[in-house]
């Protein structure tokens, strides 16, 4: 579709530029947002014949958002927001919440003005480019932290995730035994206390030799008591016989 630019945009051109974009684009942007018009016969003499107060218009309007990006420019906000340990936002940062802070230090955006290609899904400090005018851009920061000591430290520059991990490395040691067999788990603290226990002491030979004798003594006694009785026995059997 050929169209005529009524201020600029982007790459295609300037105010008063006729220009061939996609049907699409002209539909969906430039047309409802007046950024042009369709570039038939009757609106290109419309436009010639408007086209000194339409420049006048655009210059008043690139003046004011000179003055308002000079206010803003390098501007930073701060967002507080719940995070993982990785850094990683549970949630996002959105165009509104740029907007609302913006608005809490007195300078007013427009939803369209925030250009943010993406959310905002991780703690650091983020570029955020605002579109005042067709012709002046600024750039905010967004110090997104998880609370305001963290927002401070990255304000000064220090990456808090590294410092963050630093830390966590360093509450990590790992015992170190010189003496150790590859794949052995050094000794530690508790080990090093444990006392083996001592086995009882085994009986002395002399003992051993009493307890021997002692075994004999009273086999031969009862041996004894055998012999005795077996005549007893036979005496009973012969007055049974007669």
């Amino acid at each position: 579709m050929d169209i005529i630019l009524l201020e600029r945009v982007g790459s295609l051109g300037t105010i008063g530029d006729v220009v061939t974009v996609k049907d699409g684009f002209a539909r969906n942007f430039l047309l409802p947002n007046k950024k042009a018009l369709r570039a038939n016969k009757a609106n290109k003499a419309l436009f010639e014949a408007n086209r000194e107060q339409l420049e006048k218009e655009n210059d008043e309007r690139r003046e004011v958002a000179k003055t308002e990006g000079a206010k803003i420019d390098g501007m930073t906000i701060e967002l507080i927001r719940q995070a993982s340990n990785t850094g990683q936002l549970y949630g996002s940062v959105s165009v509104r919440d740029i907007i609302v802070e913006l608005e809490a230090k007195g300078e007013a955006v427009t939803k369209k003005q925030v250009v943010l290609e993406r959310p905002i899904k991780a703690v650091g400090l983020h570029e955020v480019r605002v579109a005042l005018h067709a012709e002046v851009d600024a750039t905010i920061k967004v110090n997104v932290a998880r609370s305001p000591e963290e927002a401070e430290l990255q304000a000064q520059g220090v990456d808090v995730l590294e410092q963050m991990f630093e830390k966590d490395e360093q509450g990590f040691t790992e015992d170190f035994d010189p003496n150790a067999e590859p794949g052995e788990i050094a000794a530690v603290g508790e080990a090093e206390d444990f006392v083996e226990p001592v086995p009882a002491p085994e009986a002395s030979d002399d003992t051993a030799a009493d307890e021997t004798d002692a075994e004999e003594a009273d086999a031969d006694e009862a041996e004894a008591e055998a012999t005795e009785a077996e005549p007893a026995a036979e005496e009973d059997g012969d007055e049974k016989t007669a």
